[in-house]
């Protein structure tokens, strides 16, 4: 019966590149070989077809097709599917002359294209979700009666040759309400909300002019900078003001994101999404009332029970994060009632109760159908978590060090309990995060700094996902599916198989730990703990070697390093205390070292803030030095201090890159006679240059240090004059300063890197080393000179800088 029904037909989906909407598609190719199918999606730069072929038909939905047709699958789709560029947030779709036409050809058309996140922004939701479905009734009212007119005889009733629109909305739109929530529209359901959905539209659109604008006030400008620099410290202007910027776009976003939920809670909805879906019905209906219209409300649409492939899911589902969250051990505690019903849907049944929707045809007026399998075959809440803990106590996911998560005892406090325990938990994390992170740390302790923010940063995500599906696991309505069932009924011989949409069919042990929650895990790529043998670590270590490996392959064309602390564990100011007291005495060293440390925090102010100006002004302690004796000294620095604190693994690397052919370059702020002894190890050197005078330096620099964005650009330069490509660069550094330089090479390497730089690594998933300091030297507790007899090479700098730090 229904695949007679859909024989010769044209069916039309929007949001193909949907989970659902795939899932349909893969459907009707597979399924109904006589049936034709128009795919409308968002056509991009390279056009819609381009895009079916990369976002839909490219995805793993379609594998058990291809296998099926072999080399005729390119031929068949050929043959019946036609992609036209549409967009569901544009008036008329934005339908060139050519959509239009096919568009006028299908006899149904399967609105699914959907803003689906539950905490997407108001107004987003409000394009999409509320519009949208108006907005293709008005281009197929259109489409077939372009005039206006009617073409049945008596001018009653839809105009012949409009298509049976089916539009998939969410059972959710009930709102909160408690027991039984019939397949009807909402205004002839009791207790709906009747909201004036164009007065929705209107507050929507002026809430994101005016969060624009307070986004760009002074007060808040500020607000977003700070946030920048503490989170990148001195990553230099450009990098800052493009972060920045971006802190105010996603502030605009979290505010229209909190006025779509505290709008949607106020109307009796859980989110935005299921506010919009049902002011989208009320639109549909209230200014469509001839169209043929069915509309089809699933409830949570999870992954597939049979078909294509069981497991098959596409992006997160609202389920997933919660329990992802539950395996890491993140959640405790469940936010909901053990009683209650979670009504999830396989996404196969859903296909299948579009798919008999669309055989049956429109009824006189418009109906709706429910996708659900509470009211049929519920699954609880507490059965769920009980297979939920099972599953993985028997597969625990693994942490940082490759150790299986023991999953806890999950018990049912209520929603705002656990909110309460997450809220104390993040602010705790975010207390210890700001006091670590103000601490100059490296190594192992900068790691465990980001440690702690990404902790923070998980907490958070499960704050977030209670609050925005908290309401759904107290949601005591029960959907029911009486026409879904006589709608089953008429399932011909043989077609109940292909075609199922009877809830009653899922067995949820089976569905959970079989089909469920291995998809889960595998979709979100998930690390789960190996066999006993192998909880040793060495999933680190493979890891770190993955990371090597890369950064030395033989493709690479150039590998950038920086100095100061990433080959050696020193820096400008041990090598000045280094020069300055070669010549003092213990009592004047006393001195220097009570004003130096006296002044440390200016120096670490100034450094945080600019390197560029920081080292401008350190560098004026050189004032009056004789150029040529310091370059002499510089040689006796390299082996009594910087060697010493040399990194063996950073020199061996460099050393590594050239055998392999690449490229190698030092960009450092050190002055040019105090690198000069590593000049060998590199094809070029770009440093820091003081002008001189009469031989004797002046304290001024000849040119802008190369620090921040100025890396960056000596890279690209670089890049461009020797013919290489900085997607094929390795960049190594340790600070945020160098984030630019980090950011444009296609491999960027965190060495022994400080706090932010840490955690930022982490976030973005670059290789990151821990190199040891070199071993069997003598390393002085401070970074003095030897003392003994000598040229007083600055001499007079040591009283100018006496004077000024005296001051401090």
């Amino acid at each position: 019966m229904l695949r007679d029904a859909l024989a010769g037909r044209r069916i039309a989906i929007t949001g193909a590149t949907g989970f659902l909407g795939t899932a349909l598609a893969e459907r009707v190719l597979r399924c109904l070989p006589e049936t034709e199918l128009v795919l409308v999606v968002r056509p991009g730069r390279r056009g819609a077809r381009e895009r079916v072929e990369r976002d839909v038909l490219r995805n793993d939905c379609f594998q058990r097709l291809r296998r099926e047709l072999g080399d005729r699958f390119d031929a068949e789709v050929e043959r019946r599917v036609i992609a036209i560029g549409g967009d569901v947030a544009a008036d008329g779709l934005a339908l060139d002359e050519h959509g239009r036409e096919v568009l006028a050809g299908c006899a149904t058309v399967v609105h699914s294209a959907a803003t689906v996140s539950f905490d997407a922004p108001l107004d987003a939701a409000v394009e999409v979700n509320l519009l949208g479905p108006s907005r293709v009734a008005s281009a197929l009212a259109e489409l077939a009666c372009p005039q206006g007119r009617t073409t049945k005889a008596g001018g009653s009733g839809p105009p012949a040759g409009q298509p049976h629109l089916i539009a998939v909305s969410t059972a959710y739109v009930a709102g909160a309400r408690r027991g039984p929530a019939p397949e009807r529209p909402l205004h002839e359901t009791p207790f709906a909300a009747k909201v004036p959905w164009r007065a929705e539209v209107e507050y929507a659109r002026r809430a994101r002019s005016d969060a624009e604008a307070e986004s760009r006030a002074p007060a808040q400008l500020a607000r977003r900078r700070a946030e920048a620099r503490a989170e990148l410290g001195a990553a230099g202007v450009p990098v800052l003001a493009e972060k920045t910027e971006r802190l105010r776009a996603q502030w605009v976003e979290d505010r229209m994101v909190e006025l779509g939920k505290a709008r949607a809670q106020a109307l009796g909805w859980p989110d935005a999404y299921a506010y919009s879906k049902a002011l989208g019905e009320w639109a549909l209906l209230e200014t469509h009332r001839q169209l043929p219209v069915t509309i089809v409300r699933p409830s949570i649409i999870e992954a597939a029970l049979e078909q294509p492939h069981p497991g098959w899911i596409r992006g997160f589902r609202m389920a997933d994060p919660v329990i992802i969250s539950y395996a890491r051990g993140l959640l405790k505690e469940f936010p909901g009632i053990p009683e209650g019903i979670i009504d999830v849907i396989p996404v196969d049944l859903v296909v299948a109760t579009i798919l008999a929707v669309a055989a049956r045809g429109p009824l006189g007026e418009p109906d709706v159908v429910h996708s659900a399998s509470g009211a049929r075959n519920p699954l609880r809440y507490g059965q769920l978590v009980d297979l939920v803990r099972e599953w993985f106590a028997a597969h625990p996911v693994a942490d940082d060090k490759g150790q299986p998560i023991e999953v806890p005892e999950w018990s049912f406090p209520g929603r705002r309990r656990v909110q309460n325990q997450l809220r104390q938990a993040t602010r705790a994390l975010r207390a210890a995060e700001r006091a670590i992170q103000a601490l100059p740390l490296r190594g192992g302790p900068a790691d465990f700094a980001a440690q702690v923010e990404e902790r923070r940063d998980e907490a958070e995500r499960a704050l977030g996902y209670v609050e925005l599906y908290g309401a759904y696991t107290e949601t005591e309505a029960v959907f029911s599916v009486d026409r879904l069932l006589r709608l089953a009924d008429q399932l011909g011989p043989g077609e109940a198989r292909d075609f199922c949409f009877d809830p009653a069919v899922v067995e949820w042990p089976r569905y959970c730990h079989d089909v469920y929650l291995p998809a889960v895990v595998a979709h979100a790529r998930v690390r789960m703990a190996g066999p006993r043998r192998a909880r040793s670590g060495t999933a680190v270590l493979g890891r770190e070697e993955r990371g090597r490996r890369a950064v030395l392959s033989p493709d690479r064309q150039l590998a950038v390093f920086d100095l100061e602390n990433t080959l050696v564990a020193t820096n400008v100011v041990d090598s000045y205390a280094w020069l300055a007291t070669r010549q003092m005495g213990v009592g004047e060293r006393a001195r220097f070292t009570v004003r130096t440390l006296l002044e440390a925090p200016r120096m670490f102010a100034l450094d945080m803030a600019d390197r560029g100006d920081f080292l401008r002004w350190f560098y004026r302690r050189y004032e009056n030095a004789q150029a040529g004796e310091l370059k002499g000294e510089a040689w006796e620095l390299t082996s009594n201090l910087l060697l010493a604190k040399a990194f063996p693994a950073g020199i061996r690397r460099v050393r590594e890159h050239r055998a392999l052919g690449h490229r190698t370059l030092l960009i450092t702020g050190a002055l040019d006679f105090i690198i000069e002894p590593f000049r060998p190890l590199f094809d070029d050197v770009v440093c820091a240059h003081m002008t001189e005078r009469d031989g004797a330096l002046t304290g001024e620099l000849s040119g802008a240090p190369p620090t921040g964005e100025a890396r960056a650009l000596i890279m690209a330069e670089y890049a461009d004059q020797h013919g290489l490509r900085l997607s094929e660069c390795v960049a190594y550094a340790d600070s945020t300063s160098d984030l630019p330089m980090m950011e444009v090479a296609g491999y960027p390497v965190a060495v022994n890197p400080e706090t932010k730089l840490a955690a930022i690594a982490r976030k973005r998933g670059w290789h990151v080393e821990q190199w040891p300091k070199a071993s069997g030297y003598r390393r002085p507790w401070l970074p003095f000179g030897p003392g003994r007899a000598g040229v007083a090479a600055i001499a007079v700098s040591q009283k100018r800088d006496a004077g000024s730090l005296s001051n401090v």
